[in-house]
């Protein structure tokens, strides 16, 4: 009778709550370093290692883990409570529960804890698709292969390629909260969309605006895209709707919101148009008094 050999390998695992020692079983042909790819982790990320926060010493699947619970329990919180990321310093494998220093490979089993890894981030993904780097400008990880995009030193984060040279800056343009839902924008694991103005806010968020038919950016009141074909329809509007003989030598005040200049134009109730820029995103003033002698 032929014997039946042993294809498994055993790794050890940490003492369990009752201080048995275990010992998990592979096939000797899977690879120590990929064991369990794709097969652990959140939500957020894919993984094989658990962070220890180090603000309150909890154990969470990753830092987005950490917030969103710890921050659904402090309702009436006026400061979020969030790991401060670069400060993470012990991570436990999620194959041996080895509790241990940050780094790649766990120093008891050996499993690979994360296919991408960044030791200033101290941040592991197993998901190689989102080309995820680090941007030492930023500070942080980012998404969408460095290939793809630039850091502005003036705005402090990183744009697209293809706003390279052409986009507005906004002094630390995403270091605020979104002006629609008031998350961080700099950190923030959702696509933000960069406005003409040079002001951010997240994509979705623009999209929901234009549901409203809101085309102004919530900052400063520019106007986010070409409203050229806009103005055309206004032009026509204006000119189909006559005004009372009582307003038609009404004259008021106006601050355009898309080129900063004033203009004193007809009243009329549809809308008004700025001389310079031809805009109708506009608002009325109140004219400057004139000092006065004594």
């Amino acid at each position: 009778m032929e014997k039946q050999l042993d294809l498994t390998i055993n790794i050890p695992v940490e003492n369990d709550s009752n201080g048995k020692r275990e010992r998990m079983e592979f096939e000797k042909g899977d690879s120590l370093m990929d064991m369990g790819s794709g097969d652990f982790g959140c939500l957020h990320y894919r993984r094989r290692c658990k962070i220890r926060a180090p603000c309150c010493g909890d154990v969470f699947d990753c830092r987005h883990c950490h917030n969103e619970a710890k921050n659904a329990l402090e309702v009436n919180q006026i400061a979020r409570h969030e790991i401060p990321r670069h400060q993470v310093t012990k991570v436990i494998c999620s194959l041996c529960n080895k509790e241990q220093d940050v780094q790649q490979n766990c120093i008891n089993c050996g499993v690979n804890m994360g296919t991408y890894f960044c030791s200033k981030c101290k941040f592991f993904d197993d998901d190689v698709s989102k080309n995820t780097y680090h941007c030492d400008g930023c500070g942080i990880c980012r998404v969408g292969g460095t290939e793809n995009f630039f850091h502005c030193s003036q705005c402090g984060c990183c744009y697209s390629k293809m706003l390279k040279g052409s986009h507005q800056c906004v002094e630390r343009a995403m270091h605020h909260n979104c002006p629609i839902c008031f998350e961080y924008l700099f950190d923030s694991v959702r696509d933000v969309s960069v406005l003409q103005c040079g002001h951010t806010i997240h994509l979705a968020c623009l999209k929901e605006m234009k549901l409203h038919f809101q085309f102004s950016c919530p900052v400063c009141s520019r106007s986010m895209c070409d409203m050229s074909g806009v103005w055309e329809k206004l032009d026509q509007e204006v000119a189909a709707t006559s005004m009372p003989e009582i307003y038609q030598n009404k004259m008021v005040w106006i601050l355009c919101n898309d080129c900063g200049s004033k203009s004193n134009v007809n009243f009329h109730i549809v809308a008004h148009k700025c001389q310079n820029c031809n805009s109708y995103n506009t608002k009325q003033t109140m004219p400057v008094p004139c000092s006065s002698r004594i």
